[in-house]
């Protein structure tokens, strides 16, 4: 019998488990990234940008995040555990991508082309929060992977106004220091996202025991 608006029933089975929705959602945001990428990618190339090189592989990030969910949403829950640790490594690696071209550059900093990395953090701004709303929508569905990925669209949006600022700031400056210093932000970013999804995989794991009448470590 379907439930009715007004019944008990109606609430719980509008907020019932769709795993085709999420999945519907997660590819639509795994192909905007990846579409993105490209862009974000040839525009640092061409601007000297290292802030905005490290946001573009970040798009690969995210694309590779959403097609994992896409993949393993299915998966027993101890089996997600795992995969949401392995996302909280794959959220780090952006992060020493940054961190490793910041250590290139340091000594003598070069200020990017500022016209180009603005326009391009608006278009990258436009697709994280796009990305982070529709996972909103579906996050609580998916454990650690959603939060991983809704995590790292989060960032992404905070990340692209800071790549704003920063542009700003080397109008001001004419130095290059601004854009290195928002590769420590983001690097920042990357490790908090990765030490919450590897909390909640953790939670995952010790749940799949519980259920499992094992013993809890």
């Amino acid at each position: 019998m379907t439930p009715t608006p007004g019944t008990p029933n109606a609430g719980n089975a509008v907020s019932a488990f769709d795993p085709s929705r999420v999945r519907r959602t997660v590819l639509a945001v795994a192909i905007l990234n990846f579409g993105y990428f490209f862009v974000e990618f040839l525009v640092a190339l061409g601007a000297g940008s290292v802030s905005l090189l490290a946001d573009s592989v970040d798009f690969l990030e995210d694309t590779s995040i959403n097609l994992l969910i896409f993949i393993a949403l299915g998966w027993p829950l101890a089996k997600r555990a795992v995969m949401g640790k392995l996302m909280s490594l794959v959220i780090i690696t952006p992060a020493a991508f940054a961190a490793w071209e910041a250590l290139q550059r340091f000594t003598a900093p070069e200020a990017p082309d500022v016209t180009p990395v603005v326009l391009a953090s608006l278009g990258a701004m436009v697709i994280n929060a796009t990305s982070a709303w529709l996972i909103a929508r579906v996050r609580t569905h998916g454990g650690s992977l959603s939060r991983a990925a809704f995590l790292s669209a989060r960032n992404d949006v905070l990340v692209n106004i800071a790549v704003i600022a920063m542009a700003l700031t080397t109008v001001w400056t004419g130095s290059g220091w601004p854009d290195l210093v928002l590769g420590c932000f983001i690097i920042l970013l990357a490790l908090h996202a990765a030490h919450e999804v590897w909390e909640v995989s953790e939670e995952e794991r010790l749940a799949a025991k519980a259920l499992a009448g094992e013993e809890i470590d």
